[in-house]
């Protein structure tokens, strides 16, 4: 019996020593890994597209492109607007000068004004968002909108019951780029509440959107929920019908669709961070599409997002070479973050964990995007 009991006692140390040596190492290349001495590549180094090399940052109010940070606020939202502006102030703008836009579809109060304005050394604009851009439409047919709503709700869908929350998809989708504050202006650089911001970034990404002929940039990409947008792909491909014309030789579908567009995978670039070319929303195939969909009423009778309608626009109406996947820039939106590696975190003096990222977890889009660059 005394064999036994040492023996069982020896497996225990065993099993501890073990344990330790794994931590050990797991915490030493975490270490390594952060410092830029390990450097963990993507699932293929082949299609890990190029970060711009080091540029010193430009002093304040010498920005170059035409461009603007924008951000949809209420007054409720001040606290995490002035959370989202210190960090991407002190990891960007305060350095850049780029001027702020804020939209509302009310007033803003002289508090938020105020308070908002003495946060950056930047210009800021804070404008009212037309009537006709923001509320439901009158010819949406009201009963089978709530009826919509109420079948998503005995659904446990998030925001299934809120008009508010469909009339800022829609905005986003459709809007925001007519405002006469963002006239002036090609590129924007979309901004949250309580959205966070771990890396210097040391060059401009407007800058380089130009300079490279992109039109959209991103840093999350996952699945969107497919009981939220039941017909939308099905709109989509009877807009491509009647509407061939506009899809690029050189389009994403294959981000989109793993059968050549039969079905839509639910891939989509989360656009509550983007950086892009208003000009594109502008032009005349995203009009177009933007209309069609509108037309069905999708946004309200379902619940349509701004997120896989902006992904599947770019994706079929541009080359796929003009997307842009800006994995130096480390962000979090609650609950998903993009957390740079290797020379990419060392370079932005990252306060990120690495191993903390979305990219190549399951419900993540990013290998099917790099896809695209082996094709």
């Amino acid at each position: 019996m005394a064999s036994i009991t040492l023996n069982r006692k020896r497996i225990l140390i065993a099993v501890l020593c073990l344990i330790a040596v794994l931590y050990w190492i797991t915490v030493v290349f975490s270490d390594l890994r952060q410092l830029g001495f390990i450097r963990v590549q993507s699932f293929n180094a082949e299609v890990d597209e190029k970060t711009p090399a080091f540029v010193a940052p430009r002093p304040i109010g010498e920005g170059t492109a035409n461009a603007t940070l924008l951000f949809l606020a209420r007054n409720s939202d001040l606290g995490g607007v002035l959370s989202s502006m210190g960090h991407l102030e002190e990891h960007f703008n305060k350095r850049a000068g780029y001027p702020w836009v804020f939209l509302n579809e009310e007033e803003f109060t002289e508090e938020f004004k105020t308070r908002v304005t003495a946060a950056t050394a930047a210009p800021v604009s804070f404008g009212l968002i037309p009537h006709e851009h923001w509320f439901q439409p009158d010819w949406v047919d009201e009963d089978r909108a709530s009826e919509g709503r109420r079948k998503m709700a005995s659904q446990g869908i998030i925001y299934a019951g809120s008009v508010p929350y469909r009339n800022m998809c829609r905005f986003n989708s459709g809007f925001f780029f007519h405002h006469p504050l963002l006239q002036p202006y090609r590129y924007y650089w979309r901004v949250e509440p309580d959205i966070k911001y771990f890396c210097d970034v040391t060059y401009d990404p407007f800058d380089y959107l130009r300079d490279n002929n992109k039109i959209y940039g991103f840093t999350i990409s996952f699945y969107e929920w497919e009981k939220t947008i039941p017909t939308l792909w099905e709109t989509v491909k009877k807009f491509i019908a009647e509407h061939p014309q506009y899809v690029s030789d050189e389009n994403a579908m294959n981000y989109l669709s793993d059968n050549g567009g039969e079905r839509y995978n639910l891939c989509h670039f989360w656009s509550n961070f983007e950086i892009a070319d208003m000009d594109f929303w502008r032009g005349e195939a995203y009009q177009a599409f933007f209309k069609y969909l509108d037309d069905t009423g999708g946004f309200y009778y379902e619940r349509w997002g701004d997120a896989p309608v902006h992904s599947i626009a770019v994706s079929l109406f541009a080359p796929k070479d003009r997307l842009h996947f800006f994995r130096d820039i480390g962000y979090r939106h609650e609950p998903f973050q993009h957390c740079p590696n290797g020379e990419d975190w060392a370079r932005g003096k990252c306060a990120c964990n690495s191993f903390d990222t979305l990219d190549y977890a399951p419900q993540s889009c990013i290998r099917r995007y790099e896809k695209l660059f082996l094709q």
